[in-house]
């Protein structure tokens, strides 16, 4: 973000075309696309880069990714919007499902019920977010969300579920 002497903010921003990898999806399990982007093998997808998003990492049912608020993430009452919250939430709920399917095996979110339990602002620093499979079948699975900032508060949660789908050969 850059601020000049007129108090106008601006912000520039990049990301690999998605289309790049797209064949990788189906000949790699989930684990192994998303620890090939907390690598920097893969690139992490647009939106990682929209909210800026960071510090991946992904064990099998687990995804963490990392946000430190700016004021671009702001709503008008000076806090992190509740948009970039859910974001993050679905990021790491959805990507611990993803962590656990086969190469060939593809997902896409249900639902979200996100809950905020405080504000966040850039004074709370890094925000953590970590997500976690609570239950996979063939075709559905549960996970859930929780964010904390740097004092381990909770800032909110979130449970998902998952549409578990084979995709289609290439």
């Amino acid at each position: 973000m850059t601020q000049t002497q007129d108090g106008t903010r601006t912000r520039t921003f990049g990301w690999s075309d998605p289309a790049e990898h797209a064949h990788l999806v189906g000949r790699r399990s989930g684990l192994e696309l998303l620890q090939a982007m907390s690598t920097g093998e893969l690139p992490p997808p647009p939106v990682m880069h929209l909210i800026d998003g960071r510090n991946m990492r992904a064990e099998e049912g687990t995804v963490t990714v990392e946000l430190d608020p700016q004021e671009f993430h702001y709503n008008p009452l000076g806090t992190v919007h509740g948009g970039v919250l859910s974001t993050l939430l679905d990021t790491a709920a959805a990507c611990s499902v993803h962590s656990t399917l086969p190469a060939g095996v593809g997902y896409t979110s249900m639902d979200l019920n996100v809950k905020f339990l405080r504000p966040a602002t850039i004074a709370g620093g890094r925000l953590t977010c970590t997500g976690t499979v609570l239950q996979r079948g063939r075709r559905t699975a549960l996970a859930e969300a929780r964010i904390t900032d740097t004092a381990g508060r909770l800032i909110a949660h979130a449970t998902s579920s998952c549409m578990i789908f084979d995709l289609p050969v290439a």
